[in-house]
């Protein structure tokens, strides 16, 4: 049925459709949406219960390691497709939400490419998901622009602007404002959906590209299922294979154990693999945190120079290389501390040495949270990186394996540590539950992945009743009376502060460790 005249009453919106939302909520797009449900929902569903019984097997005391079934996947000489030219210089990369003002400065920042981010960074609220896809429907259209009523500034943007990459949310989110034969339809197939029908001629013609980031994988499998989404959708626009390519982010344990096989599965659509190192903690401690053999210290500690993060790090520069591909670094979430020169250039320098770190190891490119520090890794890798990429670079010949993946950061647990968890949780949460993903704490700019750090954490830490460094085992009356503590300490306007501290309350004692504190959380929107 021809996608411009389709009227599907088993397609139903669950939420107000107001103002320019019926430009997105078109009935094409949306029979397009459904049609990406229909053939492809049953696999992720498989996908996600395959998850379950993994971590299942954890809980009970299996450690991760190499698949003994893909053998010749690791061992073969293949390489993934050639990358396009747009995508052979991304030195410096910005990400953040998708709101309009938020777009227009990225885009503007000077950074070679910004990823608008659908996920981690954006309150997966039915009115920024919308707002999200219209922003990026009028940049293709040459009318992105905004003025602020607040201040009267009038945001426009430059000829010289960054490639744009769109992260979807993960395969396990929903989006439950729309439904397809009664089922609710996933928020990785609503937001690649629409932003795919509403703008892969658009980009095509402007001589870009369907450029995309990819979260939260586990598996070759889910890999693969992304690889048939990409078909499924080309096929429908008439688009030839390879027409969409992505970066696929390596965020979760499991996924690290499977670099060579994700490449492998995406080698037609695939153009390099990234250290997204907050969520590779989270998922870390997540996995491992019923075996009492990997408790971790205190979240400071965990740097990306030492134990797991460093050699996650290095083995994927040298899987990404030996493919072809890049090997992209992770975040600096620091933003300027205005009133404060002297820790503001404390922050900046730990941002350059950070970033020296990954151009010297490999990485041929990296991540900023804010336009300010785009010069400082820009500087880094103009000096340390003179060529586009580091794809020419010299593997390191180590010889990464299953024990230094799964070495665990040495250092001490205290009641400093277990306090900044709670109050970052809890505020982090309390931001979330009124729409906002991307929030500065403490001179941080912090999206999901540092809440769910936090709160991962302190269960750990319950479960094992682990000592702090005064000798105190970390049990229930100690983490509810500092949980009451802190709350005294927060600002006393925020509105939804009691459901937060409800959220993260119930998650840190539950008997098991929740998959992903945004699934409970996103009830409550």
């Amino acid at each position: 049925m021809p996608l411009d005249s389709v009227n599907d009453a088993a397609i139903r919106i669950l939420a107000p459709v107001e103002g320019r939302a019926w430009e997105i909520l078109t009935p094409a797009a949306l029979a397009f949406v459904a049609d990406l449900h229909r053939h492809l929902d049953g696999r992720r569903r498989e996908l996600l219960a395959a998850r379950a019984a993994r971590q299942a097997r954890f809980d009970a005391g299996e450690t991760p390691d190499f698949r003994s079934d893909t053998v010749d996947i690791r061992s073969g000489a293949w390489r993934i497709e050639p990358i396009p030219a747009e995508l052979l210089d991304r030195r410096v990369e910005i990400t953040g939400p998708v709101d309009r003002k938020m777009v227009i400065n990225a885009l503007n920042s000077g950074a070679r490419v910004f990823m608008a981010d659908f996920e981690d960074a954006t309150s997966p609220t039915w009115a920024n998901q919308i707002e999200g896809q219209i922003n990026l429907k009028d940049l293709w259209a040459g009318t992105l622009s905004y003025d602020d009523p607040a201040s009267g500034k009038a945001y426009r943007l430059k000829p010289q602007r960054a490639v744009l990459k769109v992260r979807p949310r993960g395969w396990h989110l929903p989006e439950a404002h729309l439904t397809v034969d009664g089922e609710v339809v996933c928020g990785a197939l609503f937001d690649f959906g629409l932003y795919t029908f509403h703008n892969a001629a658009a980009a095509t013609a402007a001589g870009s590209g369907l450029w995309l980031y990819l979260p939260k994988l586990e598996s070759m499998e889910e890999a693969a299922l992304w690889d048939a989404v990409f078909r499924h959708a080309q096929a429908r626009l008439n688009m030839p294979v390879g027409s969409f390519k992505a970066t696929v982010l390596i965020e979760t344990l499991p996924a690290a154990f499977e670099m060579d096989e994700i490449l492998h599965a995406l080698r037609e659509h695939i153009v390099g693999l990234n250290c997204g190192r907050w969520d590779y903690i989270f998922s870390t401690i997540k996995c491992l945190g019923s075996n009492p053999d990997y408790l971790t210290p205190d979240r400071s500690r965990m740097t990306m120079g030492e134990a797991f993060l460093d050699a996650y790090s290095r083995k994927l520069i040298d899987t990404c290389h030996r493919r072809g591909a890049f090997a992209m670094g992770g975040m600096a979430a620091q933003i300027p501390v205005k009133d404060d020169p002297e820790a503001n250039a404390a922050a900046f320098a730990r941002v350059r040495a950070d970033k020296e770190r990954e151009a010297g190891n490999g990485h041929d490119g990296t991540w900023v949270a804010h336009p300010d520090l785009v010069p400082v890794a820009m500087e880094v890798f103009d000096r340390l990186m003179p060529g586009p990429n580091q794809l020419e670079r010299p593997l390191s010949g180590q010889e990464i394996g299953r024990d230094r993946l799964l070495e665990i950061h040495r250092g001490p647990r205290t009641e400093a540590g277990l306090r900044e968890n709670i109050r970052v949780g809890v505020q982090y949460v309390e931001a979330w539950l009124r729409g906002r993903g991307a929030v500065p704490l403490y001179n941080l700019m912090e999206d999901a992945a540092t809440a769910e750090i936090s709160r991962t954490q302190v269960w750990q830490w319950l479960r094992h009743a682990a000592p702090l460094d005064d000798g105190r085992p970390v049990e229930e009356a100690l983490v509810r009376a500092l949980i009451d503590d802190e709350v005294t300490r927060m600002p006393a306007e925020l509105p939804r502060l009691a459901e937060a501290v409800a959220i993260f309350t119930e998650l840190c004692f539950a008997e098991r460790c929740e998959s992903f504190l945004t699934l409970p959380a996103y009830a409550r929107l």
